[in-house]
């Protein structure tokens, strides 16, 4: 049973590795922090909305053997239209994800020198940082062998070793299991939490990886009767990226202050109260949760551009290893220099901040076309959680908009 599970999981763990990088570890780092356990019912609202749409762009991907950029492109035919959706489509993930790439790399970095301390070299009077070189490398290593069966594994395994790690690190606080529950299932908004609460969905309910998912579908199944496999897969892998946030959250609720604003100072509070293998456990875990997202931000980025413009060709074509060195390549530049692209990611941040809820009105009116999915389109459950999934993402979507452009 285990062996018939491990064999079909796979491009839902891309997902959950896509959605836990640097930025969700430092937010539900903070969450804890600044919360204590009263905002996990934040993060167990995103993992249901998570598994809601990422179960669609993955019968999307399945039944029309089509990725999501490429489904819009040909359901659309107001050429305007889709033009707009197109050029938004690409600011938000390809810009996007080429101006956050320089961060996922930064979070792995920072799991190394928790551990290893700082490698800086001085070249002619420059400071490089020699772990962003080590991390790009691993990356443009991955993604070059072009094998999807191999980056899946190694996928895997790196969200497992992830996974392992934040839980233990969880375990070892040893937290009150009725504090635990009481913060799932009952809702609290204290003061000055509301930005935190829109951070932590915002950063799980993630626009690209509808694209990714659908993508990666495709490379794994081909037949209708393997739906049942790609929504376990789903559901599986997303519970384990949540109970990933929710852990992080949980140790840092354990740190009886407020000056905690990364998983570094995570790492160093936690030793001398849990031991040094605290420190270690969260070190590695975030590590894995930056090279994971290092990995599959690029590759969302080129199956995005790949179905945007209409190119043919896999993995290892030569336009699709175009986008994902590109945007490695500026991540790699951006984190060795300690760059920031401020301008770059706002526009980012905007970008994205329109496309959730655009993404989500358009997702849902796909899913109920029989002409794309035949008897396979939304039920009216799935339609109902939709439109309320839709309706959050619009609210979501005017308020990351507001705070970017320091109105809210």
């Amino acid at each position: 049973m285990i062996k018939n599970w491990l064999k079909n999981i796979g491009p839902g763990t891309l997902v959950a590795a896509a959605f836990i990088g640097p930025g969700t570890v430092t937010l539900c780092t903070l969450a804890g922090v600044n919360f204590g356990m009263n905002l996990l019912w934040a993060m167990l609202v995103s993992i249901i909305a998570t598994i809601i749409l990422q179960e669609m762009a993955a019968r999307l991907g399945i039944i029309s053997q089509k990725g999501l950029s490429e489904v819009i492109r040909s359901e659309i035919n107001n050429p305007f239209l889709r033009q707009i959706i197109t050029v938004l489509i690409l600011s938000a993930i390809v810009i996007g994800n080429a101006s956050y790439e320089a961060g996922n790399i930064s979070g792995g970095i920072l799991g190394l020198e928790t551990v290893f301390g700082k490698m800086i070299l001085e070249i002619g009077g420059v400071s490089i940082n020699f772990m962003s070189v080590f991390i790009g490398v691993i990356a443009f290593a991955l993604l070059f062998i072009g094998n999807y069966k191999f980056l899946e594994k190694t996928l895997i395994t790196l969200v497992l070793l992830m996974s392992f790690s934040f839980l233990i690190t969880a375990l070892i606080t040893k937290p009150n299991l009725v504090e635990i529950l009481k913060g799932l299932f009952v809702p609290k908004f204290p003061e000055e939490s509301l930005l935190t609460i829109i951070g932590l969905i915002g950063t799980t309910v993630v626009p690209y990886n509808l694209f990714l998912h659908a993508s990666l579908v495709k490379e794994k199944w081909k037949i209708a009767d393997e739906l049942t496999f790609a929504k376990k897969d789903t559901i599986i892998s997303i519970i384990l990226g949540g109970l990933v946030s929710i852990a992080i959250i949980i140790s840092a609720a354990s740190i009886q202050t407020n000056s905690v604003g990364s998983v570094t100072d995570l790492a160093k509070s936690l030793a001398p109260l849990y031991g040094e293998f605290a420190k270690y456990f969260l070190a590695l875990g975030m590590f894995a949760a930056g090279i994971t997202s290092a990995i599959t931000a690029p590759l969302a980025a080129a199956y995005v551009a790949k179905g945007c413009l209409g190119w043919s060709g896999g993995l290892k074509s030569n336009k699709f290893r175009m986008v994902w060195i590109f945007i490695l390549f500026l991540g790699v530049l951006f984190s060795s220099f300690g760059i920031k692209p401020i301008e770059i990611i706002k526009f980012a941040q905007v970008a994205n901040g329109m496309l959730l809820p655009v993404i989500a009105g358009v997702l849902l009116w796909i899913m109920n076309k029989k002409s794309v999915l035949g008897k396979y389109s939304n039920t009216k459950t799935q339609n109902i959680f939709g439109i309320i999934i839709l309706v959050f993402s619009v609210f979501l979507g005017v308020k990351s908009i507001l705070k970017v452009l320091n109105v809210f």
